[in-house]
Parts: structure tokens; sequence; C-alpha cells
């Protein structure tokens, strides 16, 4: 691994961010994705805009043409009424309309263009977000598809999904909500204009209330944040803890811990009921506030626009007008400070979703790489290779081993010996700290990690199966094996029999991990999956530790078919298939302690000869009993 590598700190992953702070370079990051999809947001703006108005027209049409106008009689008040009265009167001339009728046709109207228009406004403004962040996830997969194995060592997997799924949530909750208080915020101001142009003291003194339900927001969303912290982690260990309960339930009743498991399950239950309540009262005690409030904003309107019209300084209509625009005051605030911690949030997830994009973690690339020939013989030389997961801790220390064209190299040793690192090494997963390694006589760190993987099949023994059906998960996507090469490829591997007895044959679908298989068929798949590349380098890393014998059997000549005319390097612990190397490699403490052929290794009576006579006691006991 390179030191450069090695010296990141990848405990900031696991570091929580609180995102207490506006970041304005952030949220220009996040433009970045918003930016091809500003049309879309620009009409939404159009359309805010729009439907405010007409909200605030409606508030109009309400007060004073109809109470001022068609009950009171007053239309000629020098209270602004945006022209509502006149276009009333104009329906009226052209229509033939009694102004009652009048008044309900305007008011129709309105109210079917601000529906459509809301309705619109929030789509227009939901899709470009959702397609925005579609393509932010999309980066983020992309990017993280791209680390190299070292930074997936380190970072547990499950905060890498979070940054993909709940980070990126987070961000959709914030840019909603900022749009959505964009179409509260413009009828704000606009009510605004049109009180102080009715009643200026009568509009000062409520917006005296305003900066009291700012500061009693704010305090209560400081007291909610924390409990909504508390709250979602018990929630997350409420689910964590059944999570392993369900998973492991057939050792949980094995073990008949059922009574002590729902002990602890009830524990933290009750303890996610206490912060349930808790935020439930705090919600409850802020709505109770809110609706004081607002009461007390209605007696103040009622008591002195009272006054005001008593006096003829101010029509009934008016004191309407302003009852109905006092929500337009309040609303937007306390919207604001709900925004707010919603913006927190998305800051903290912001910075983990940039901490991600911007890890630039890789292996080496050579920027103009040799060019690999159509068909590789398939040499490979190991040279005094040097390598360790952690700095000052080398796993292989000085390796050298050439394996020829062709041949069949076995490699065995204790387990921590090094002999899976080597191929992860041959694999270009990890740059390695001292040596060399050559294909065909080409220096691999010459060679694109893509192409060199093309030429070399790996067969894992925990072979991972993707969802999908049996032919996608030989194929994997690559345009050179097409169906007929796919089942071509399993025929060899003696797969196609199982497979044809599934219910949709290679077209049947399989779920996460290739549930619906045994554990020998999932093996037989992976055989198929790598004869179908046609790599010319082959790579067996206790491919066949756990088929049972009737199915290695069945193998076995599948085996030898995969094996012929390739280079091979088998890691396992099976006898039959390490006897049959050409040449055993015996790696001990990340050192070659031996490399012979099966007998010569016998003969020398070392590490590998100690390793043969314990295994061979275990088969003698499988198969002729207890040996007391």
């Amino acid at each position: 691994m390179s030191s450069r590598a090695a010296n990141r700190d990848h405990s900031m992953f696991d570091a929580e961010l609180s995102g207490a702070v506006l970041n304005m370079q952030l949220l220009g990051r996040i433009t970045k994705w918003l930016v091809p999809y500003r049309g879309q947001l620009g009409l939404s703006a159009v359309l805010v805009l729009l439907t405010s108005l007409v909200t605030v027209l409606m508030e109009v049409v309400i007060s004073r043409v109809l109470v001022d106008y068609i009950i009171v009689g007053e239309a000629n008040s020098t209270m602004p009424d945006l022209g509502m009265i006149a276009l009333t009167q104009w329906l009226e001339a052209e229509l033939g309309l009694p102004p009652l009728h009048a008044a309900g046709l305007l008011f129709f109207v309105l109210l079917t263009v601000a529906s459509i228009g809301g309705h619109l406004h929030r789509m227009t403004l939901i899709i470009s977000i959702v397609h925005a962040l579609r393509d932010l996830r999309q980066d983020l997969f992309r990017h993280m598809e791209t680390r190299p194995s070292s930074f997936f060592d380190k970072v547990p997997i499950g905060r890498i999904m979070t940054r993909v799924t709940n980070d990126v949530e987070a961000l959709y909750e914030m840019l909603r909500g900022m749009g959505s208080l964009v179409g509260e915020f413009v009828p704000f101001f606009v009510a605004l204009t049109i009180m102080l142009g009715t009643s200026v003291r009568l509009t000062l003194i409520l917006l005296l209330l305003v900066p009291i339900v700012a500061v009693v927001t704010v305090f209560f969303r400081r007291l909610t944040r924390e409990v909504f912290r508390l709250v979602r982690n018990s929630v997350s260990s409420l689910n964590q803890n059944l999570q392993e309960n369900l998973a492991g339930m057939q050792v949980v009743q094995l073990s008949q811990r059922q009574l002590r498991n729902l002990a602890t399950y009830t524990n933290i239950n009750k303890r996610n009921r206490r912060y349930e309540f808790k935020s439930i009262n705090l919600s409850t005690a802020y709505g109770a506030f809110n609706d004081s409030l607002a009461s007390i904003g209605l007696g103040v309107i009622i008591w002195y626009g009272g006054g005001e019209v008593v006096q003829n300084e101010m029509s009934l209509g008016g004191v309407i007008l302003f009852t109905r625009f006092m929500n337009m005051l309040f609303t937007p605030v306390v919207s604001l400070g709900e925004q707010l911690n919603v913006l927190f949030r998305a800051m903290a997830s912001g910075e983990r979703i940039f901490q991600a994009l911007d890890w630039d973690e890789q292996i080496h690339e050579p920027k103009q790489p040799a060019t690999l020939p159509p068909r590789l013989a398939g040499k490979v030389e190991f040279r005094d290779v040097t390598f360790g997961y952690e700095p000052g801790r080398p796993i292989l220390n000085g390796v050298s081993v050439t394996v020829e064209a062709g041949e069949r190299l076995a490699i065995v040793g204790p387990t921590g010996s090094g002999k899976s690192t080597l191929i992860r090494l041959l694999g270009r997963f990890y740059d390695f700290d001292r040596g060399m390694i050559f294909l065909d006589d080409l220096d691999l760190n010459d060679l694109h990690s893509r192409g060199v993987r093309r030429r070399i099949g790996v067969v894992l023994q925990d072979f991972h199966i993707f969802s999908g059906t049996v032919l996608d998960n030989i194929a994997l996507g690559n345009p050179d094996v097409g169906r007929e090469e796919a089942i071509a490829a399993a025929t060899v591997v003696n797969a196609d029999s199982f497979i044809r007895e599934l219910p949709d044959g290679y077209d049947t679908e399989l779920v996460e991990r290739g549930a619906n298989l045994s554990q020998g068929q999932r093996q037989l798949l992976a055989f198929a999956r790598v004869l179908a590349a046609d790599p010319e380098i082959l790579v067996l890393d206790e491919a066949t530790a756990s088929i049972d014998t009737e199915t290695e059997a069945l193998i076995q000549d599948g085996l030898h078919k995969l094996m012929a005319g390739r280079t091979s390097i088998l890691i396992a612990h099976r006898l039959q298939t390490i006897a049959e190397a050409d040449r055993i490699l015996v790696l001990h403490h990340g050192k070659v302690a031996e490399l012979g052929s099966h007998d010569e290794l016998l003969a020398a009576g070392g590490i590998y000869a100690t390793l043969y006579e314990l295994q061979f006691q275990d088969i003698s006991l499988d198969e002729g009993g207890d040996a007391t």
C-alpha cells in the first residue's frame, strides 16, 4: 500500500458532524447539480410568485369586495383593493351578473389559478430537485466504485450507504423546504405592504409580535433538536437490537435467551418512549403558544381596528383583511424556524457527502499504460514483493516466485501467511511497498487495473451473487458473453444440469446473495462465470472449500477443462487439488518457506509435510471412523 493511502485518517468517516454552521460554500457546491435544471426552477419561481399574488387577491376579494363593496356599500374607500372592486364591476356590466355573483365568479377564478399554480409550482420544484439529487447520488455511487480495496478495508460499508441514502435524502428535505419557504414569504411581503397602506399603526403593533414568535421558535427548536437526536438514536438502537435478535433467532432459541433479550429490548423501548413523550410535550407547548399568540393578535385587531371603524378611519373590510393577513405574517416566521433545523441537519449531511466525493484515495494508475497483447501467454512473476495492510506490519516480506505460462501453482500455508494477499496484489487491488510483479514480463505498475483484471479470473470462497437472473450472473454484462456462451461455460463446469432444473432455467431470478441456491450450486455458478470470461490466468482462492464431496466430484472434470491452457494459481486445502499442482509454494510468516512439487516437499519433511500429515489424519478419521 502506498504511504499516502496508509497515512489517511479514515476515522473521519465515523465522525458525527453537527452541521451547526451555515456553510455557504457547501450550499454553492450543491447548486452544481441544480444548474442543469435551472429552467424548471425558474418556472417554479414564476409560478410561486403568481400563486402568492393570487392568494393575497383572494383575501382582498373577501374583505374589500364582499364586505365593503357588497355588504357595507363602501366602494370609494381610500383603502387599497388592488383593482378587485373595479374588476367585479366590470364582470357585472359585461356578464349582467348581480354583484354577489360577480364577486363569487371572481373568487372562483382566483381560487382555480391559485390551485393550479400552486400544484405546478410544487411539481416543477420537486421534479427538478429529485433529478438533481439523482445525479448527485449517481456521481457519489460512481466515485465510491472507483475507490481501492484499502478504502473499504477501513471504512464501514454502513457509513458509505448512509451518505448515498440518508444524507442525500436530507438534502432533498432542505431544498424542498427552502422552495416552499419562498412561497410563504412572498405573501408575507405583499400582505405587509397592503397592511401598511391600510393602517400603519395597527401594522406596527402586530409586527411587535413577530420578533416574539421568532425568539420563541428559535428557543423551542434548540430544545427539540437535542430531543429529536435522542429519539433518532433510540430508534436506531431499537432497530439494531431487533435486527440482531431476528437474524440470530436460532441461536437465541437454542440458548434460551428469549426472556433476557426481551428485557433488553424492553429497556431500550422504554427509553425511546421517554424521549418520544418529551418531544410530544415540547411540540404541544409550542403549538399552544402559537395559538395563544394568534388569539392575542386577533384581539389586538378587533380592539384597535374596531375603534378605527367607529371613528370612520378604517372600513369593516379592512379589519377583516387584517385578520386574514395575520397568519401570513406569523406562518413564514414559524416555518423559517422549522427550516433552520432542517438546514443544519442538511449541512451535516452535505459535509458527509462532499467528504466522500472529495476522498481521492486510489491505486496507482499509469498515465500512459502499456498495451497488453490480444492474448497473454500467462507467465506471472513476483519479485521481492513486500506489502502490509497497516504501516510497519508487513504481511508479505520479500516474496519471489515465478509461475510459468500454463503452470499450476498451489499456495499453502497457515492462516495469515499471506496467501490471499498475494493474489489481491496480482489483481491490482492494492499498491505494494516494495518489489515488482510482472505479467508476461510487463511490469504490473505499467498496466491499467481494468486491463489486468480482464485477463485474470478469480473464484473466491465467498462467491457473490447479484440480484438478477442466472444468465445475468454468468455474463455480468460482458458484451462478449451471450446466452450461448454462458450456457456453454455452465455445461463445461457441470452447472448446466442444476440450472435447467430451476423454475425458469437460466432466466430464474436469484434473490439477494443467491439464497435460493445451495453453497455448492453457487460455487458451480462461480466457475461458469469465470470460464465465460475466458481469462488467461485463473486464480482459485479456497474455491472448493465449502463444496461437499459429491458436488466436488462433479466439478473436478470441469476444473481440469477450465485450467487447460491457462496459468492457474490455487489456494486450497483439499489434498487432491494441491497434489495435482505442478508446484507448491509454502508461505510462512509472509515469506517463501518451501517451493517444489508434491513429492519433493513430502520428501523434504518440512512445513508442507507436516500440513499434509495433519490433513491426511483428518481424512482417515472421516473415512474410517473414530481412531481411538
